[in-house]
């Protein structure tokens, strides 16, 4: 018996699920240098968006593509996004250690923000959106890519634009401020939904990066899943 329970005990540590987090934020909200700074903890597993993998799709630059013409690639786009996003949320830890995984936007962001504005915006034909909202449902009927916390990095269009101008990525070069505003404002509609899904934890990212960082490390507690239990 006392064989059973230790293999009992040990497979309920083993299909324990990490406490997931999602940082979310418009284009220049600061979402990498947000996960840069949870670096110090080894229980953290952090996600960047894969910006390398959109650029590099069997030698096609998605990400290039869909802000050359919007209309031509989103249906392609975001079916790949979906991919790379459900590989994220759905893989294992890398190691038992890892109590949180931490990742830059996530599938329900895509969902709820990008693939809804760009049905709204004429980018997205009505069979390519219901393509898409099938696969989205399927995925969250069929697999856990659920959130236990999303931290938003509010910012106003404004400012994200003219920190998106001078970080100077090529492909973004061409992203006017309206598509900010767009963007900001599904933003703005998804997170102060009822049904969002889990808390959401709302930081002023219009200010310094070094006031972002102190409320990083004052909510410290929380975004690592303080009295989270599976």
């Amino acid at each position: 018996m006392s064989n059973l329970k230790a293999i009992t005990n040990a497979a309920r540590v083993v299909n324990k699920r990490p406490f997931k987090v999602s940082i979310e934020g418009n284009i220049g909200s600061g979402k990498s240098t947000c996960i840069k700074f949870f670096d110090k903890y080894p229980n953290v597993e952090k996600h960047a968006e894969p910006i390398s993998e959109w650029r590099n799709v069997s030698g096609h630059n998605l990400l290039s593509l869909l802000y050359s013409d919007m209309k031509e690639w989103t249906f392609a786009f975001q079916h790949y996004v979906h991919l790379s996003r459900l590989k994220i949320q759905t893989s294992p830890p890398c190691n038992q250690n890892i109590t949180v995984k931490m990742f830059e936007r996530s599938i329900q962001n895509s969902k709820h923000c990008f693939v809804e504005n760009a049905k709204k915006q004429g980018f997205l034909k009505d069979p390519e959106y219901q393509v898409l909202l099938q696969w989205y449902d399927y995925t969250e009927k069929n697999l856990d890519t659920s959130l236990d916390l999303i931290v938003y990095l509010k910012t106003t269009p404004q400012t994200v634009w003219e920190r998106m101008i001078k970080r100077g990525r090529t492909e973004e070069s061409e992203v006017p401020l309206e598509y900010l505003e767009q963007v900001h404002e599904s933003y703005e509609n998804w997170l102060s939904s009822p049904d969002v899904g889990c808390e959401v934890l709302t930081i002023d990212a219009d200010r310094s990066l070094d006031c972002v960082l102190e409320d990083l490390e004052r909510y410290s507690y929380k975004i690592l899943g303080g009295n989270h239990t599976n």
